[in-house]
């Protein structure tokens, strides 16, 4: 058996189209245009390419998109103007504070500052307490992909055995927050695996939904996946570069062998990471309509 491939670009696309209805029409009925500001310090190459990226889609999708690009040595205060500046500006419906910042920066006092309105990363405490609790605010854009890709794949997630493999602040913990909720497209059995667990594979075996975010290559094989589970790898790490310069990424499972355990399984690249950046045009949409 070899897994049917989760084809995260594919679905991104339908949201997005999705996405695209709802951006015009709001503009027809309500003269209101989507607002997002993303916020970039320093010259860091990986996170210039994901600001370039956000900033493409904003455009493609006719948001309101700003740009702000700023030096490494910037004080913190002056950073702290910047949002709160972003705060009370009603054009803007979303800010973005790239990570990392510099050292010398406090990135939890600059996210804290966003208005929790405006934080389409889901990060401030504020959204990560409507989360826990299963009020209605922004979900980090990376576990809400994962979520839809399952819901949009016809998973059945309700009563299901879900194991989580990380404890991350921006995938571990939120994914299993979000799956265990009394709600459609969650209801799960969740475990969190980490560092720390003994036995792994004891857990990983139980899966009938597996999501790997360990950061670590080849974190998951072949015989810690339960046969006909469905595989979602998160992870994304550089192996080296093509002839032509471009990265080789590989995620946290084997993929070649673990794709003919599962039933289904995302690929990387092509998997999650497509689903991140579409998820945070819908929290921007979301937050424009919930202005309106």
């Amino acid at each position: 058996m070899t897994a049917t491939l989760i084809k995260g670009k594919d679905i991104a696309a339908q949201i997005r189209q999705e996405i695209q209805q709802q951006v015009d029409k709001l503009k027809a009925e309500k003269n209101i245009v989507p607002g997002l500001v993303t916020i970039l310090v320093g010259q860091d190459p990986a996170s210039q390419s994901y600001v370039r990226a956000k900033q493409k889609t904003s455009h493609e999708l006719g948001y309101h998109s700003i740009q702000e690009t700023l030096p490494t040595d910037i004080s913190e205060d002056e950073l702290l103007k910047l949002v709160k500046k972003y705060n009370q500006d009603d054009k803007i419906h979303g800010i973005l504070v790239q990570l990392p910042l510099p050292k010398h920066i406090d990135e939890n006092k600059v996210l804290y500052a966003i208005d929790p309105d405006k934080d389409v990363d889901g990060f401030h405490p504020v959204n990560v307490g409507r989360m826990v609790i299963g009020e209605p605010g922004f979900l980090p854009c990376t576990p809400y992909g994962i979520q839809q890709m399952l819901i949009r794949t016809g998973v059945k997630t309700e009563g299901a055995e879900l194991v989580v493999v990380g404890r991350s602040n921006i995938v571990g913990k939120p994914i299993a927050n979000i799956m265990l909720q009394k709600q459609p497209g969650a209801n799960a059995t969740v475990t969190i695996c980490h560092t720390r667990t003994k036995n792994m594979a004891e857990h990983t075996k139980r899966a009938d939904i597996l999501i790997v975010a360990a950061g670590v290559q080849n974190a998951v094989t072949a015989d810690m996946v339960k046969p006909g589970a469905v595989v979602i790898d998160v992870g994304v790490n550089e192996i080296g570069r093509t002839p032509e310069g471009k990265r080789k990424l590989v995620g946290d499972v084997d993929f070649e062998q673990v794709k003919e355990v599962a039933s289904a399984i995302t690929p990387v690249p092509g998997g999650v990471g497509p689903m991140t950046i579409t998820m945070l045009m819908l929290n921007t949409l979301q937050s424009a309509q919930r202005k309106a």
